[in-house]
């Protein structure tokens, strides 16, 4: 017989941030666990039903009992398993023994070149009972809890720990009750609806009507996702009521995840506070209320905030009022801080702040920030007149860009670092690029919007990450695994969005962009003092970047197509144009034979010696190849000028005119001629042919 099993942990607060994952642990450790007992079919479905006091789970088409299985061992030889008579050895009954089996279960089969017994048992299968016990107890150890509590039981001397201490424990299959026991509790029926606006005790009569007894009893949704689109839509409808918005969606989904780990009976209330809080800086005002009071901020129809917010709050009541008016009494300190904060900051000069950064310790390996800011500047500057910006202003912008770590705000609210920067340097009067460069500083990467114009953004945003990554590379920081704590796999795709840009910049205007990569880390790590940076560290981080860069465009295009390209490192703003390119000559009739006829050249000319310099035409004896030099020669002006032109496309489809004699060469010529004139020269020719085949990419890896 199958029933639904419905399996619920009621517990004190959970966290909320770990709350929908817990739930899904719970729910999907369960049901893998009866699978694996034979208990729930593969077909079996897991509902899922998590709040702030509540893990449980509901399991469709669950057996009472495991059906019996067959089960052959492998026992041993049968030369050990009988004697000469064909009598059972000691060996084979002691192992009957342990099995619990007779020698009427036992067959002989060859296996190989041996022939050895195999016993064959009807196993029993699992009660539901003892199955779920056990499930249980292996799940409520897999939990992801963050940190676990220990507390002590009822009776005084037994202590349990789980993420919160648990009060009960319903298991009902169908509309029986499970005996299980878990963390000092016996399972019943019995769950419990809101704290305040619920019943107390709702008896549950089957496993099916969990959610609906909840819902009208328990005043209680406990489906995470409903509770959630419930809240989403009550968000919405009070600020379309409000002509307003709830924002942008970045800065929304977070908060609505968390708010609805906090509630179980969602309603939506107006708050709002005085208008003249709004001189402070918005970001401010936001996270103040999003990440403090969990709080929804409103916005006008300009993106700009309003001086009203929504309360998600755990009561529903005729007349909210209290609610209401505490709420906007808890906030108004809190707004009339980041007020404080503001207008005290204000009356010291970022500039004048800058020498505090000579207490504040980057790394203990690399110094305090006011060293680091030294070298950002030093390298801003280097980039700046790289990419034609001004270098002052860059220099400018380097030199204040940390200036807001010793502020109030920021000492409050380290998640507004170089916005606050950014505030604060056009209060002090600095120049609107330097302010805004202070306030881009700490964006993961660039994109395509009103900050690529500015290019003593792209200076210190470049030169912030080069320092970072040659720093604390050098020191022996550098990713692991999945582990990452300096950021520096970001930092390298920051770097490669930035130099995307600049890169489509200086083709848009017809100009080359001779910023490179390999030079900014060698200048870095000159900034350096001696013996920090580890030697070799900036070719290694050379090849990280490059990885990076070839894993994310893998994710796009071939893998083939993009290991060909990476293989040469070109300027990271040429990669993904050259990998489109070569993505369209993998299509071409000629790229298989190409890319297999450069594989073996890059062979030979490994192996090569005695080579000559260059080709001598008087040595050119076979018709093929006098016919591949001349075709050498006839495309390498069209190719040099495509390839100058950054036509990559264009320079791979020219390269494909030399199939039919690239092909003719290898049938015809032997390479490895024994007179050593003509071999040294044909390698000649040969290493000519790779230069030109391998000037966009080493196509010799669409070579399968």
């Amino acid at each position: 017989m199958s029933a639904n099993l419905l399996v619920e942990l009621f517990t004190e607060e959970l966290p909320p941030h770990a709350l929908k994952q817990l739930g899904d642990a719970f729910a999907a450790g369960i049901l893998g666990g009866l699978k694996a007992k034979g208990l729930a079919p593969a077909e079996a479905q897991a509902q899922s039903f998590v709040t702030p006091r509540r893990l449980a789970v509901r399991i469709s088409s669950v057996l009472a009992s495991a059906p019996e299985r067959t089960e052959t061992k492998k026992l041993m030889p049968a030369k050990v398993a009988f004697d000469a008579a064909g009598k059972p050895t000691p060996a084979l009954l002691k192992r009957l023994e342990k099995e619990g089996a007779s020698a009427a279960q036992l067959q002989r089969a060859v296996e190989g070149n041996a022939e050895y017994v195999f016993l064959t048992q009807t196993i029993a299968g699992a009660g539901l009972v003892d199955g779920l016990q056990a499930v249980l107890n292996e799940v409520l150890t897999r939990l992801p809890i963050p940190k676990v509590m220990s507390y002590q039981l009822a009776d005084g001397t037994t202590t349990v720990s789980f993420v919160r201490p648990v009060h009960g424990l319903v298991a009902l299959h169908g509309e029986d009750i499970v005996p299980v026991t878990v963390l000092g509790l016996d399972a019943g029926r019995i769950t419990h609806g809101h704290r305040f606006q619920g019943e107390r005790e709702i008896s549950l009569t089957n496993a099916t009507e969990y959610e609906q007894q909840l819902k009208t009893k328990g005043g209680v949704i406990a489906d995470f996702d409903q509770r959630r689109g419930n809240i989403e839509k009550q968000l919405r409808d009070k600020a379309a009521a409000l002509a307003s918005s709830l924002g942008p969606e970045e800065g929304v989904a977070p908060l609505l995840d968390e708010v609805t780990a906090l509630v179980e009976m969602p309603t939506v209330y107006v708050g709002e506070f005085e208008p003249d809080f709004l001189v402070v800086p918005q970001e401010c005002l936001i996270l103040t209320m999003r990440a403090n009071q969990k709080y929804f901020p409103l916005f006008d129809s300009a993106g700009k905030l309003t001086n009203q917010f929504l309360i998600v709050s755990n009561m529903r009541l005729a007349n909210p009022a209290n609610i209401v008016e505490g709420n906007q009494r808890v906030v108004r300190p809190r707004l009339a801080d980041a007020r404080f904060f503001f207008e005290t900051d204000k009356k010291t000069k970022l500039q004048a702040r800058v020498p505090q950064l000579a207490s504040v310790t980057y790394h203990n390996k690399l110094g305090s920030q006011l060293e680091r800011v030294e070298r950002v500047r030093k390298l801003a500057a280097v980039i700046a007149r790289t990419i034609g910006a001004d270098e002052k202003l860059a220099e400018r912008a380097a030199l204040l860009a940390k200036a807001d770590l010793v502020t109030n705000m920021v000492g409050e609210f380290p998640e507004l670092q170089g916005t606050m920067g950014r505030y604060y340097a056009l209060a002090d009067g600095e120049d609107a690029l330097v302010a805004e460069a202070i306030g881009d500083q700490y964006r993961i990467r660039f994109e395509d919007d009103h900050s690529q114009g500015n290019l003593v953004s792209m200076s210190l945003f470049i030169a912030d990450r080069t320092e970072t990554l040659v720093g604390i590379w050098g020191i022996g920081l550098q990713p692991t695994g999945d582990k990452d704590p300096f950021a520096l796999r970001r930092a390298a795709l920051g770097v490669i969005s930035a130099f995307n840009l600049l890169g489509a910049a200086a083709q848009a205007a017809r100009r080359p962009l001779t910023l490179r990569l390999e030079d900014l880390l060698a200048h870095s790590e000159a900034l350096f003092k001696a013996g920090t940076i580890a030697a070799d560290s900036v070719p290694a981080l050379l090849n990280f970047v490059y990885e990076r860069y070839r894993n994310q465009l893998a994710t796009v295009f071939d893998r083939n197509a993009v290991d060909a390209v990476a293989a040469l490192k070109p300027p990271l703003h040429e990669m993904e144009q050259r990998v489109l390119a070569v993505v369209e000559f993998g299509k071409l009739p000629a790229a298989a034979s190409l890319a297999a006829a450069n594989k073996r050249t890059g062979n030979i000319l490994k192996k090569a010696d005695g080579a000559s310099a260059t080709v001598d035409a008087l040595l050119l004896v076979e018709p093929a190849e006098k016919a591949l030099a001349e075709v050498i020669a006839q495309l390498r002006p069209g190719l040099e000028q495509r390839f100058a032109a950054a036509d990559y496309a264009g320079t791979l489809t020219l390269l494909a005119e030399a199939r039919e004699s690239v092909d003719a060469f290898f049938n015809d010529v032997m390479v490895m001629a024994e007179d050593p004139g003509l071999r040294a020269n044909r390698i000649a020719l040969l290493r000519d042919l790779h230069s030109l085949m391998n000037r966009v990419a080493d196509i010799s890896k669409l070579s399968t």
